[in-house]
């Protein structure tokens, strides 16, 4: 055998003793645990060497991917949604409004659109509060904090007020509001700004909105006539009779007149 061994190449010979050595040397099923050698060719110098198995590598389970948190996608609160009117609000708006004889919807529509009621709000302008005042004009409207609501709104209104008795047209008092009546004057129309006209388009619609829920809410609460159509008529006055004094919430300031000179100068005065 030895002389088989010698004849046959180095690497067969270490074939036949590594297969020798593992038949002799593996232990029996059952057995205490023991090392394994083989004999291989040392490929460098071609004698044989007995080294220690080495063990067969563990499959191992790739780890499970590690799953993100889901993202939860922000909702953004909707500009168009009807913002939060608190009550002191609203009633603030309800007297300075019946004070100077302005229809409270349409200052609640200057507001949402001014500053979605945030008493605290700032344009890039520099306008503040509700009804985004501008600093020269809350001091000429003797307004000491802007961001008072009270003073705020007062003034608002107060300035509202003087401007559609100045030009007797709702759409042109909502375009001085927005870009001041000097831009008025000299396109005697909405001046050609984008910001003032969708300004003006923005309120236009939240009032008329608001007026059609109005007339929709009093057609439910009128109550019906009688079938034989009797309707109850305002007394009619006695011939020579003092007219009856206005009713509260009537207009009964004085008109303002717009008059124009040859030279092209504006004047105002006021009318009874």
């Amino acid at each position: 055998m030895a002389i088989a061994m010698m004849a046959a190449s180095p690497t067969r010979a270490a074939d036949v003793l590594a297969a020798n050595a593992s038949a002799a040397e593996t232990p029996a099923a059952g057995a205490g645990t023991s090392t394994t050698f083989v004999v291989r060719a040392d490929p460098r110098t071609g004698k044989l060497v007995r080294r220690p198995a080495q063990p067969a590598a563990k499959p191992t389970t790739p780890a499970a991917p590690k799953l993100s948190p889901a993202i939860k996608p922000e909702i953004s609160a909707s500009k168009s949604a009807a913002p939060e009117i608190s009550a002191p609000i609203a009633a603030m708006v309800e007297q300075s409004a019946r004070t100077h004889s302005v229809d409270p919807l349409l200052v609640h529509a200057v507001i949402a659109v001014e500053s979605n009621y945030d008493a605290h709000a700032v344009s890039p302008q520099g306008a503040e509060g509700l009804m985004q005042l501008m600093p020269p004009t809350a001091r000429m409207l003797g307004v000491a904090n802007s961001f008072d609501p009270q003073q705020n709104i007062e003034a608002g209104v107060r300035y509202l007020k003087y401007l559609q008795d100045l030009y007797k047209d709702d759409t042109l008092a909502l375009a001085a509001y927005n870009a001041g009546p000097k831009a008025v004057e000299k396109f005697k129309s909405v001046p050609p700004y984008r910001e003032t006209q969708n300004y003006v388009d923005q309120v236009g619609r939240r009032y008329e909105a608001a007026r059609g829920d109005r007339a929709a809410a009093q057609a439910k609460t009128t109550p019906n006539q009688s079938a034989a159509g009797k309707a109850t008529e305002a007394p009619t006055a006695a011939p020579g009779a003092a007219p009856e004094p206005a009713a509260a919430g009537e207009d009964q300031h004085p008109k303002l007149e717009r008059l124009v000179d040859e030279n092209g100068r504006l004047s105002l005065k006021t009318s009874p």
